[in-house]
C-alpha cells in the first residue's frame, strides 16, 4: 500500500492568512488618496514587501486584473472600477501638483504625488476621483498620451559618468537632464537638448546647441524664448502683408471720421503699440459721452492671411523686461496699428452715454477713423492733473478723473473688489543687468484708462450676447468657500476682522480698511490666490472679480488674438466655420505658457540684482515681512528685491518651534518668541545659485 504525503494544514493556513493581508494593504492603498498608477516594483517599496513575498504578490496582482478590480495598462497598475476618465492638457505648477482643463466642466486639480512624469503642457489621460478638495475635483494621471516637449532648455550643473547633469526649470530640482555631448560643456553652460527619453526619475537627451552661459544675462529672454518654445520671427509671406499696406492712411472710406475730435492715448513709459485711445466730452445735461477708440485690426489682420496664422500661432503678445515678442510684425504692431498722434488710424468705436450715476443710457458701436492729439505716459498725464506739468489737455483729463470716480463707485456697489496695487518694474542696462526696481503707482491715470476699458469690454460682451453670437468670454469662476479659508485666515492673522461666515461686502470692506495698510500688498495677493484663474471660454460663466454676467477683451487686438475674433464678431467678419471653442482653449494656454515665460525671466533678473548687492555687501541686512507660516516652514517677501525666501522650522533659531494652527504661528517653547504672518523680520542673503536659480536666507 503506497503512502500518500500529506499537505501541511496549518502552511496552508499562514499561506492563506498572507495572501488576505497582502490583498487588504493594497486594496487600501489603490483605493486611497495618496494613490497613484505604479509599476509592480514601486508597490513593492512603497508597501514594504519583503523578498520572500515577492512571488506571491506578483501572482495576487494579477489574479485581481483578471477579476477586473485592478488594470494594467503602460507597465502600471491602477483602479479598473467605476473609471471616469478625461482626457486634458496638464499644467504644472512650480510646486509639483497640476490642473488638467476638461472641456466637459470644472478644471481637475492633481496632486504632486498622482502627476506620474507628466510636465508642463502634456496631454494626458486622468481618472477623476470622487473627491472633491477646496481646489475642485481631483484626479490621477494613469497614461500621457502626448508629449508637449521634444526638446529641453536646461542649464549644466555637472556631469555623471558619460552624461552633462542638467537642470531645467520646468522640470523643477526633483528630475534632471542627462545630456549626451560630443562637445565639451562647462557648468553653467545653458543649452538646447533633444529628448531621447522620458523616465520616472530623469530625462534622457541629446545636445543640440549651446545658447551661452548662465552668467551672460543677455541671453536670459532669448533662453526663455527657447525654453517655452515661443514663436519667434514671422514668415517672409506675413511680413510681405503687413508690409504691403505702406505706412500712412490716405483715404478713410465710409468710416466715420472722428479725426477732429479730441483724442489721446495714455500708455506706459516703454509702451510702443498704442491700441487704445480715448474722447470725453460732457453734454449739457450733465452727461459723459466717452469714445473708446480701439485699433481696427481687424481691417489688417484677415482669416486666411498669412499674418492671421502667425497671429493665432502665438495668440497673445510675450512681454519681458525691456524686451517684446509680439503677435503681429512691427510694420502694424509699432506703426500702422498702433494709435501714434498726429496721424490718421482707423479705429473700431465704443461710444458709450453714460448718466451722473453711472448708469448706461445709449451706446454706438462703430467702425471710425481718429488722429490722436497727444500721447501721454501715465506719469506725464499725473503731472498734469496735479497741476505740476501744464496742458492744452487738462480739461479732458479732468472730465477723465470725474468719470472714473463715477465708474468705480457703480463697480463697487455691484461688488467688485478694487486693490491698487502698486507694480514694480525693473530697469535694465545694455548687458541685461537689472540697474533698479521702479515702483508703479496706481494712481487715478492707470485707474480711470482701466476703467473706460472695463466699460467698454462689457458693453462690447452684453451686445454680442443679445445678438445670439457664439463670443469668446473672459470668464472667472467664483471660488469655493473652502478656497477661501486660508485667506480668512491670513486676513484675521494680519490683524483685520472678518466675521465667523464673511459675505463679498465683508471682503470690500476689509480692503477699504486696509487701503493704507502695509500690509495690503500681501493681503492682495493672498485673495488673488486664493481665487480660480481667469480664462477665455466660449460659455458665459461670468466674471467673479468684476462682478459683472457679461465680460470679453476687446481693447487689446494688437496683442491679443481673442480681442481681434471680437472685433470679426462686430462686424460679421467672422467665417461660419470657425472653432470659436478651440480659438478660446488656446488663448487661454498661449496666455498661461506667456505668462510662465515672463515670470521665468523676472525672477531670474531678480536674482541678478540681489546678486549684484550681495557681491558688494555680502553681510547686509535686509527688512523682509512674513507672507505665510506653514506647519514645516515660514515664508517671506524681502521688498527691496520683490524676492520670496522660506526658512525650514529647523532654520529659524535655537529653539524647539510649535505650530499653532489657529492663527498660523510658530512659538518657541524655551523663549516664547512668535513668528506670524505680517510680522517683519530681518534676513541676509547668503547664496544665489543661478544653476538652479535660488537664493538662501538666514535670519539675521
Amino acid at each position: 500500500m503506497k503512502s500518500s504525503k500529506k499537505k501541511n494544514p496549518s502552511k496552508k493556513s499562514k499561506d492563506q492568512k498572507l495572501k488576505l493581508n497582502l490583498t487588504q494593504i493594497l486594496m487600501q492603498y489603490v483605493e486611497g488618496r495618496r494613490f497613484a498608477p505604479s509599476t509592480f516594483e514601486d508597490l513593492v517599496k512603497i508597501l514594504s514587501i519583503a523578498e520572500i513575498h515577492r512571488e506571491m504578490f506578483k501572482k495576487l496582482l494579477d489574479g485581481l486584473v483578471a477579476k477586473n478590480k485592478l488594470k494594467f495598462q503602460n507597465q502600471k497598475y491602477m483602479l479598473a472600477k467605476d473609471q471616469n476618465l478625461v482626457t486634458g492638457s496638464i499644467s504644472i505648477h512650480k510646486k509639483g501638483f497640476g490642473f488638467v482643463k476638461n472641456s466637459e466642466g470644472p478644471d481637475v486639480f492633481i496632486p504632486k504625488h498622482a502627476v506620474l512624469d507628466a510636465v508642463d503642457g502634456d496631454i494626458v489621460e486622468i481618472e477623476v476621483n470622487p473627491i472633491v478638495s477646496a481646489k475642485g475635483p481631483e484626479g490621477t494621471v494613469i497614461a500621457i498620451l502626448k508629449r508637449s516637449h521634444t526638446h529641453l532648455a536646461g542649464t549644466v550643473i555637472g556631469k555623471t559618468g558619460d552624461h552633462y547633469v542638467a537642470f531645467s526649470p520646468m522640470l523643477g530640482l526633483e528630475k534632471k537632464i542627462l545630456v549626451r555631448s560630443s562637445s565639451v560643456l562647462g557648468d553653467g553652460d545653458r543649452i538646447i537638448c533633444k529628448v531621447l527619453n522620458w523616465n520616472d526619475e530623469d530625462v534622457e537627451a541629446v545636445l543640440e546647441r549651446r545658447l551661452g552661459h548662465i552668467s551672460d544675462a543677455k541671453i536670459d529672454v532669448q533662453a526663455a524664448i527657447e525654453e517655452f518654445e515661443l514663436p519667434n520671427g514671422f514668415s517672409k509671406e506675413a511680413i510681405r502683408e503687413a508690409k504691403s499696406y505702406g505706412k500712412e492712411i490716405k483715404d478713410i472710406g465710409d468710416r466715420r471720421d472722428l479725426t477732429k475730435w479730441e483724442t489721446v492715448t495714455i500708455d506706459p513709459d516703454t509702451a510702443k503699440d498704442y491700441d487704445d485711445a480715448i474722447s470725453l466730452i460732457v453734454d449739457d445735461k450733465g452727461h459723459y459721452h466717452l469714445g473708446v477708440h480701439i485699433a481696427d485690426v481687424a481691417y489688417y489682420v484677415r482669416p486666411g492671411m498669412h499674418l492671421d496664422e502667425e497671429a493665432h500661432a502665438r495668440c497673445n503678445s510675450t512681454y519681458f523686461p525691456g524686451v517684446c515678442v509680439p503677435m503681429l510684425p512691427e510694420a502694424l504692431s509699432n506703426e500702422l496699428c498702433s494709435l501714434n498722434p498726429k496721424v490718421v488710424r482707423f479705429t473700431q468705436t465704443v461710444l458709450a452715454e453714460i448718466d451722473g450715476q453711472g448708469n448706461l443710457i445709449q451706446y454706438e458701436i462703430f467702425r471710425s477713423a481718429i488722429k490722436s492729439a497727444k500721447r501721454f505716459t501715465y506719469k506725464e498725464a499725473f503731472a498734469v492733473l496735479e497741476k505740476k506739468k501744464k496742458s492744452p489737455f487738462a480739461p479732458l483729463l479732468k472730465r477723465m478723473v470725474e468719470l472714473c470716480h463715477i465708474l468705480k463707485k457703480r463697480r463697487f456697489e455691484r461688488g467688485s473688489i478694487d486693490f491698487s496695487m502698486t507694480d514694480t518694474v525693473l530697469i535694465l542696462n545694455d548687458k541685461g543687468l537689472p540697474e533698479r526696481l521702479e515702483k508703479v503707482e496706481y494712481d487715478i491715470t492707470h485707474q480711470m484708462i482701466e476703467e473706460f476699458m472695463l466699460k467698454a469690454n462689457e458693453i462690447v460682451a452684453t451686445h454680442l450676447s443679445k445678438l445670439g453670437k457664439e463670443v469668446i468670454y473672459r470668464v472667472h469662476e467664483a471660488p469655493s468657500d473652502e478656497a477661501f479659508q486660508d485667506f480668512y485666515s491670513l486676513a484675521r492673522a494680519y490683524g483685520f476682522k472678518l466675521p465667523k461666515v464673511p459675505t463679498h461686502r465683508d471682503i470690500q470692506k476689509m480692503f477699504l480698511a486696509a487701503k493704507d495698510s502695509p500690509l495690503l500688498p500681501q493681503l492682495s495677493v493672498g485673495f488673488i490666490r486664493s481665487m480660480r484663474l481667469a480664462a477665455y471660454s466660449s460659455d458665459n460663466l461670468g466674471h467673479y472679480g468684476l462682478a459683472l454676467e457679461h465680460y470679453c477683451h476687446f481693447t487689446s487686438p494688437i496683442r491679443r488674438y481673442s480681442d481681434l475674433i471680437i472685433q470679426r464678431l462686430l462686424f460679421n467678419e467672422l467665417p461660419p466655420n470657425t472653432d470659436v471653442k478651440e480659438i478660446a482653449a488656446a488663448c487661454s494656454e498661449k496666455e498661461r505658457i506667456s505668462f510662465k515665460a515672463e515670470s521665468s525671466v523676472i525672477q531670474l533678473k531678480k536674482l541678478r540684482f540681489a546678486n549684484q548687492h550681495f557681491q558688494e555687501d555680502p553681510m547686509k541686512i535686509y527688512p523682509a515681512i512674513i507672507t505665510k507660516v506653514k506647519p514645516f516652514a515660514l515664508f517671506f517677501e524681502v521688498q527691496e528685491f520683490n524676492l520670496e525666501g522660506s526658512f525650514h522650522i529647523s532654520e529659524i533659531g535655537r529653539d524647539y518651534y510649535e505650530y499653532n494652527p489657529s492663527n498660523m504661528s510658530f512659538k518657541g517653547k524655551r523663549t516664547g518668541k512668535t513668528f506670524t504672518m505680517g510680522q517683519h523680520i530681518l534676513v541676509r542673503l547668503d547664496k544665489v545659485d543661478f544653476l538652479t536659480r535660488q537664493a538662501t536666507w538666514s535670519i539675521a
